[in-house]
Order: structure tokens, then C-alpha cells, then sequence
């Protein structure tokens, strides 16, 4: 019957998806800029992992790196400045089904989204944060972020910033129930990519700070680890971020650190004499709140209009 089985059924490919199913708007970002490294970095996560696109949401706030969603060929949600957080919280409560990616920088996460921060890694819902973090407010044109370093001029502080710079990972560490912390520059490739598929591999918020090039407004702010690498720790472990031998010899000083020890975690976060590298903590045993919070999704409305007229029916005289 012309090569047709019997029953006239014929066999059906599964979808397979490369880069180009991934990209979105042309990228507009100034040349030298490290949030090209990133968005690239995204997108071959979601190719290796085959992440149906419209299974996957980009979130974001305000700032350069909030326009990621724009630059990928997903769902994408572009929020209010430092709402990236909840947002993303929001989508994951209704459809826990759905690949969230949070796309923030250290403004803001840090400053206007600091309280949604804390908050979002207690709640540890499955999703991914990625932290542009290059030490200034770069769409408004450089002014003081929470992670610019001391005596930093800006527009905001031009005879220098006066605050000690934050310290993102102490704080983070500090927050009840996180379950994974990393750090990695955009300028290592190998790394970027082992560091972003991990944390989309793991289940529960994965917060990725990225050392992120401005060469426009704080060219000075990655500098000393760009061009000192003798200023960076490797943290390698067997359950840590995988980096192959040619991209281990890019780093002088480098330890065996078990990601599953937070005492020793907070201890290499709290010496900023040198910038760490890889996976600081994980914890696979920590609560994930869509565990309850998607409890009661696949209820009729008649029984979610049933439950509602309960809990008000408590309030009638």
C-alpha cells in the first residue's frame, strides 16, 4: 500500500528545537556588554534541555538586564521595576508546569526588589534567577547601585560612593529555606554555561550571581578580575559546577569546597579578598512552596465558586 503500514498510521517525528527556536528580538545592548554572553548562555540551556518554547517564561523587572525577555523566543513578561520577583512567584503559583526564567539586575533585585528577594528565596519555588550584577544602574546612566564598590563616582555620588558595597551572597546565605547559590563571570563561557545549566537542572530558586561587563558606565567594576584572575577562587566538588581541565587552569587559587556545607559557604562569601567562583550551597531537601501552593488547580470552578461561598459563609451573622 505504497510503503503505508496497514492501518494507513504513519510514524510522526518529535519536535526537535535548535538556537534559532530560541531567539527572539535582535538584542540591543552596548558592544562589549556581558549580557550578550548571558542571553547566548540561555539559549543554549533551553536547546540542550529541549524546553518546549511555550513552556517557558521569561520574567523581568527594569533595567538593561530586564530586557531578556524580549531577546527570547518564549513567553515573556516585562514587569514593573523590582516586581520581577513576585511576578515570577505568581506565574509559578497558577501554572507549575511552566520553565520560569527571572532575568534582574543589582538595582533591581537588590534595591527597589530587595524585600521581594528575600521573600522569593524563602518561598524556593522552581525557577531560575540570573543577577546581571555590573555594580551600577546602567539604563539610567550611572548611578549608585547597591553593589557599587566605595569611592565609586557616579552621578548620583560624584565624589564617590560612601556605602560599603553589599555583599549579595552573605545575604542570600542568610535567608531561611534557599537551596541554591552561585557565582560566575559572563566572561567564562564554559563556566557560564555549566553554571546556568545547573541551576536550571535543580529544583527549587536558583539564584546565579553573574559578574556582568559594563564598559560603558562601570568598566572598572569586573576589571580587577578580568585582568587579575589570581583575584578569583575555583570552587570545584564532585557535586559542585563542572569546569574541565582547560578552563581550571584560567584560575590560580582554587579549593574543594562541598556545596552542601553552608557554614563553609557563608565563611568563602564573607572574604571579599577574593571573588568565588562555582557553587556555593546547594540544598535538594528544601521546601518548595508550589508543592502547596498548586494545591487545588485542577478543581471545576463549581468547586472552586463551592469553597469560596465556605470561607465567606464564616464572615455572615
Amino acid at each position: 500500500m505504497f510503503g503505508l503500514k496497514a492501518d494507513w498510521s504513519v510514524d510522526v517525528f518529535e519536535r526537535y528545537f535548535t538556537l534559532g527556536n530560541y531567539a527572539g528580538g535582535e538584542a540591543r545592548w552596548c558592544p562589549g556588554c556581558g549580557d550578550f554572553a548571558v542571553l547566548n548562555t540561555v539559549h543554549r540551556v533551553l536547546r540542550d534541555a529541549q524546553m518546549p518554547p511555550e513552556k517557558s517564561v521569561v520574567v523581568s523587572g527594569i533595567g538593561c538586564s530586564s530586557r531578556l525577555p524580549h531577546y527570547v523566543g518564549t513567553y515573556g513578561l516585562h514587569g514593573l521595576h523590582g516586581r520581577a520577583l513576585p511576578l515570577a512567584n505568581g506565574v509559578k503559583a497558577r501554572r507549575p508546569d511552566l520553565d520560569i526564567w527571572v532575568g534582574t539586575g543589582d538595582g533591581d533585585c537588590f534595591s527597589i526588589g530587595g524585600g521581594h528577594w528575600l521573600h522569593a528565596m524563602r518561598y524556593n519555588m522552581d525557577m531560575v534567577i540570573l543577577i546581571f550584577d555590573n555594580g551600577i544602574y546602567g539604563l539610567t546612566k550611572k548611578q549608585t547601585s547597591p553593589t557599587t564598590p566605595t569611592g565609586e563616582r557616579t552621578n548620583t555620588h560624584p565624589e564617590g560612593s560612601l556605602l560599603p558595597a553589599m555583599n549579595p551572597l552573605t545575604v542570600t546565605l542568610g535567608i531561611t529555606n534557599v537551596s541554591f547559590v552561585a557565582q560566575v563571570p559572563d566572561w567564562n563561557p564554559p563556566l557560564l554555561y555549566e553554571t546556568i545549566k545547573a541551576a536550571h537542572k535543580h529544583r527549587g530558586t536558583s539564584f546565579v550571581r553573574i559578574m556582568q561587563r559594563c564598559p560603558v558606565f562601570s568598566d572598572d567594576f569586573c576589571k580587577p578580575y578580568q585582568d587579575h584572575p589570581e583575584n578569583m577562587l575555583l570552587l570545584s566538588h564532585e557535586n559542585g559546577i563542572p569546569a574541565a581541565d582547560n578552563v581550571k587552569k584560567l584560575f590560580k587559587e582554587q579549593i574543594e569546597h562541598d556545596p552542601s556545607d553552608w557554614v563553609e559557604a557563608m565563611k568563602i562569601a564573607r572574604d571579599e579578598s577574593i571573588l568565588p567562583v562555582g557553587l556555593l550551597y546547594r540544598d535538594p531537601d528544601a521546601v518548595v512552596y508550589e508543592d502547596f501552593s498548586a494545591k487545588g488547580l485542577n478543581k471545576t470552578n463549581e468547586e472552586k465558586l463551592a469553597a469560596i461561598n465556605t470561607a465567606l459563609d464564616a464572615f455572615a451573622i
